[in-house]
């Protein structure tokens, strides 16, 4: 399947997982291939009627432990569950079991699991559709020549294992740009571009003054939020966490804003617009991302701790207020010698979030 090293040309394992996460985006299907029969894996989300017409008799449904509960369907151990889809089912009927913003089927219409342990493929297959970034729910379609379909339609073909290789390994941006960039919170301010190879999304470092790397550095990973960063939304604090960084960094007259591309707790925005209409409905944020069927933080905090060594950065002062980043660097060699409270932005619209985010995901908020 993949070509020499030796070749320039040759796609590199990184290249051909890319261009797959990329298929998905626009609807198209990927194959997957493993100790059983060759799979075409097409995405619930982005699924044209055409092509879901086109499919043939059988195919299983996967999707994420998470969201088979809420379908009260209880699933193998593992992340993910199959679900058969009956003959002659409808692609709105399909949609609608992967996504709950659509009208939910009845409970007698959601089919049962089948006699079929998910393996390798089945996640696979869920990981991909998630680094794309659409619903976490993909068709699984075997038959005799699906190698023989890819190779007439130019699809791309990869062993499961190496997908969850790729996708599962570490990133490792790489410096693009930098320049002076004068900030109303910090006026002494230099933005830098890393981008990763694989090209997925470029991450930014904000570096405020010139901080002396012999010493700890003051510190913030903050994800990219659109709605508080940009729009001012009070359903969050991340727009007053940002500027209260950056603030506290131009007062200490240095500091580094690493500002990561996950948005919405790494499932997209598209995601995070569904994950608010069920909060609207009466859900927290973590149920919320439970009924779309994805975990409670789908974020990578490796990839800030790969742009402090790029920045060489070795030990921090960490503004943060959530556990899981201070472990997160120390399992990565970046020593966190302080944690620096960052408690803004509190007012009515977003007490119910806070007050999830301390007990449900451990945050500090006192």
């Amino acid at each position: 399947m993949v070509a020499p090293a030796a070749d320039p040309l040759a796609l590199r394992l990184a290249e051909r997982v890319a261009r797959m996460v990329g298929d998905l985006r626009l609807g198209l299907p990927v194959v997957l291939t493993g100790s059983g029969p060759a799979a075409l894996i097409y995405p619930v989300e982005t699924l044209s009627p055409e092509r879901y017409a086109a499919l043939g008799a059988h195919h299983d449904l996967v999707v994420t432990a998470r969201r088979a509960e809420a379908l009260r369907h209880r699933p193998h151990e593992g992340e993910v569950a199959l679900l058969p889809v009956p003959p002659g089912a409808r692609l709105d009927w399909i949609q609608a079991l992967a996504d709950p913003s659509r009208r939910m089927p009845a409970r007698d219409a959601v089919p049962q699991a089948p006699h079929q342990t998910p393996t390798t493929l089945h996640r696979a297959a869920i990981r991909l559709v998630k680094a794309a970034e659409l619903l976490p729910a993909a068709l699984i379609v075997t038959g005799p020549d699906v190698i023989g379909t890819a190779l007439g339609h130019d699809l791309g073909i990869l062993p499961a294992d190496d997908v969850l290789t790729q996708l599962m390994a570490p990133r490792d941006p790489r410096p693009v740009s930098n320049a002076r960039v004068p900030m109303l919170a910090a006026r002494n301010g230099r933005l830098h571009v890393f981008r990763n190879p694989d090209g997925g999304a470029e991450h930014y470092v904000v570096e405020v003054g010139q901080p002396d790397r012999s010493k700890p550095v003051l510190v913030r990973l903050h994800s990219a939020c659109f709605t508080g960063d940009v729009l001012g939304s009070l359903k969050c604090d991340c727009g007053p966490q940002l500027q209260a960084a950056l603030a506290a960094m131009e007062a200490e007259g240095s500091g580094v804003l690493l500002y990561l591309n996950q948005e919405g707790r790494g499932i997209g925005l598209a995601n995070k617009m569904r994950a608010y209409s069920l909060q609207d409905q009466g859900m927290d944020t973590v149920e919320a991302n439970h009924r779309l069927g994805f975990e409670d933080d789908e974020r990578d905090f490796r990839t800030g701790a790969a742009l402090l060594r790029q920045m060489g950065i070795a030990q921090v002062r960490l503004m943060t207020n959530n556990p899981a980043k201070i472990a997160r660097l120390d399992s990565e060699g970046i020593e966190v010698v302080e944690r620096v409270a960052l408690t803004v932005g509190r007012g009515p619209e977003n007490t119910r979030y806070l007050d999830t985010k301390a007990r449900k995901s451990g945050h500090l908020l006192a």
